[in-house]
């Protein structure tokens, strides 16, 4: 089946828009971070949406090429097995996906100084798997 750039276009907009704003909250700093509930509670929601529109361009991208992941973190693995993202991004992405889903079914249990770090260094692996998936779905 054809890949839905429309779609994938979407999604891959959504996590820029969400990566602009984490980029933010990181200049307003870490002192800053930890102490506003608010940054951190707008943090947490939008590694969430970020991590989110990647699985949903990554379980898009594979099922449409045959293959049905088994779960978050596997869907990025499939992604590298299909050659869309080199192997070493696909296991950061799905370090990535498993902290979504503490942040999700754990969340009273965050180090609010591992979110900072995250946002700080991590995301560009959401940036990175921008570009890969925007280079793929143009060879398409």
């Amino acid at each position: 089946m054809e890949i839905d750039r429309e779609l994938v276009e979407r999604r891959l907009a959504e996590i820029k828009g969400a990566l602009v704003e984490l980029g933010e909250i990181v200049r307003a700093g870490k002192e800053e971070f930890l102490s506003n509930s608010l940054l951190r509670n707008a943090a947490k929601y939008l590694l969430i949406t970020a991590i989110e529109g990647a699985f949903s361009v990554c379980n898009h991208i594979s099922v449409r090429m045959g293959r049905v992941p088994k779960s978050y973190a596997d869907c990025f693995k499939t992604l590298a097995e299909l050659g869309v993202v080199e192997k070493d991004l696909a296991e950061r992405l799905a370090r990535m996906a498993r902290f979504r889903n503490v942040l999700v079914h754990r969340y009273w249990r965050i180090d609010d100084e591992l979110v900072f770090e995250i946002m700080k260094k991590d995301t560009r692996d959401l940036e990175e798997f921008v570009r890969a998936v925007g280079e793929y779905v143009k060879r398409q």
